[in-house]
């Protein structure tokens, strides 16, 4: 009895030793998720497909144009959400990470998010019944999520889980929500779930958040940026995006790609001095 006992002991041991050289501490990994801004509205252009290997996109849903498969890491090229998406803040998110770390550290997303939705979606006990209220083309794009975002983001980021470590949560979501005044307590929810489905700590995971496109370059939704303005009050470990000097789309709604670009570095930027890392100097102008 004594041996089957120690050979057990030894084998857990073992087996616990394994699952730890299996996750690299210098993976950074980061969850991004909201609607059509944090999907990638803008068109990627040739400057954007040039990616250093060391940062990496969890691609969410199967893509065989990109020869893709969910649940695998490959070289974060847009698109990063789904397979016929744009440019998203994402992306040099990324790019500004990887710039401005060790050659050690490699940076990985897993970005879910759907064009037009309400952070309801992302309630995982109520988005059913804000699901069966959208319309068709909605509903399409949440198919290649099985209809639930929220769960294939938890699920991605639980395999994430394996390679590296989760170091901190970007949203951009707003707009279907502007002048919304319970959007913070919503978003919290939102939050506090993601951190319990995956065992996390708010200290050691902020939430970066992005602005709407703002009013002066006439941003039909702007005036969500003063709600915005108090989610830190409602998550203490909350950081606003500024979105001021972002250039936008003709439809005032969207980043163009390089407003993307500097909103991108910009959650980079923040994110680094909240890891007490150094910027350089280019990117803390932006």
């Amino acid at each position: 009895m004594r041996v089957k006992l120690r050979s057990l002991l030894f084998a857990v041991i073992l087996f616990s030793c394994f699952n730890s050289f299996s996750q690299d501490p210098n993976f950074y990994i980061f969850l991004s998720f909201g609607q059509s801004n944090m999907e990638g509205n803008a068109k990627f252009e040739p400057q954007d497909t040039t990616v250093d290997s060391r940062f990496k996109v969890l691609e969410a849903v199967n893509c065989l144009n990109l020869g893709r498969e969910m649940g695998k890491w490959y070289t974060a090229r847009p698109p990063l959400c789904r397979c016929n998406t744009g440019l998203t803040p994402a992306d040099y998110f990324g790019r500004t990470m990887i710039a401005n770390l060790s050659k050690k550290v490699r940076v990985g997303i897993i970005n879910v998010a759907i064009g037009g939705c309400k952070i309801e979606l992302f309630d995982k006990d109520k988005y059913q019944s804000y699901a069966a209220t959208v319309p068709g083309w909605m509903t399409n794009m949440m198919k290649e999520y099985n209809g639930n975002p929220y769960q294939r983001l938890v699920e991605m980021a639980k395999l994430a889980q394996k390679d590296g470590v989760i170091k901190g949560i970007l949203l951009h979501q707003g707009e279907s929500n502007t002048n919304d005044s319970t959007w913070p307590k919503k978003v919290k929810l939102v939050y506090e779930n993601l951190l319990k489905d995956l065992n996390l700590k708010a200290k050691k995971v902020p939430l970066l958040v992005g602005e709407m496109v703002d009013a002066e370059q006439g941003g039909k939704c702007a005036s969500m940026n003063a709600i915005i303005a108090k989610l830190p009050t409602t998550i203490p470990t909350a950081h606003v995006i500024s979105s001021n000097g972002c250039t936008d789309a003709a439809d005032n709604l969207h980043f163009n790609a390089g407003g993307y670009r500097k909103l991108g570095t910009r959650y980079g930027v923040k994110m680094l001095s909240l890891l007490g890392r150094k910027v350089s100097a280019a990117d803390k102008a932006l």
